[in-house]
């Protein structure tokens, strides 16, 4: 008989959880539904963005690559809602995990958790294979509106960072200081409630980085 690595049950567990909430919240797209999003690549010889571009085709026309096969959240602006937490600027996550997501980060706030600065949805290709002009050709997880950066200034992006350690180079963001208020670490009060709600953090992928600020359902 075989046996599951707890693992893999989780990540089991978590898809049914994200299919089960897609279903709920899913309502059928008509023939003249419209797709919008304004994207950009990533230049990895430049390190900066180019080729901005705003997309418009019909919704029933996406491709495979403009959706997260997930959560079934895709990169088009109509999926998307805005989420308004004050004093937080309002920002926007897909319409399929929002009911999830929302309810826990009103919570810390009111619970008075440090939480300055929310980023979700913007769409670029920031991820992937580099094409033969050094540009990456994948969408992000922030493209489909399923990530979320939290107080970047306080929780940077870490390359050369298998295990964090003061040969860990700071890519974006601030400098990762764990016993900052503000700072996201494994028994902050928001990642451990994030993770109940279904997202992954960063400061916890496997891999060369570790991005402190990030939050998504692979964790990438």
């Amino acid at each position: 008989m075989k046996y599951f690595k707890p693992g893999r049950l989780t990540r089991l567990l978590r898809l049914a959880g994200w299919l089960t909430l897609w279903l709920l919240v899913a309502k059928p797209v008509s023939a003249e539904a419209v797709c919008t999003y304004q994207t950009w690549s990533w230049n990895t010889e430049t390190k900066s963005a180019v080729n901005y571009e705003t997309v418009r085709k019909p919704y029933n026309d996406l491709t495979a690559e403009e959706i997260d096969p997930l959560t079934g959240c895709s990169v088009c602006e109509q999926d998307q809602v805005e989420i308004d937490l004050p004093p937080l600027k309002p920002f926007r996550i897909c319409r399929f995990i929002a009911a999830r997501i929302e309810p826990v980060l009103e919570r810390m706030l009111r619970m008075g958790e440090p939480i300055n600065t929310v980023i979700g949805y913007r769409v670029g290709r920031t991820r992937g294979e580099v094409d033969d002009n050094g540009l990456r050709t994948g969408f992000s997880n922030h493209s489909f509106g399923i990530a979320l950066d939290i107080n970047p200034d306080l929780n940077g992006l870490y390359g050369n960072c298998s295990v964090f350690s003061a040969d860990c180079q700071l890519l974006r963001g601030g400098k990762w200081l764990p016993n900052r208020p503000g700072t996201m670490t494994s028994q902050s009060r928001t990642v451990i409630e994030l993770q109940k709600a279904g997202l992954l953090w960063g400061g916890q992928i496997a891999g060369r980085q570790k991005d402190f600020m990030h939050f998504s359902p692979t964790g990438y």
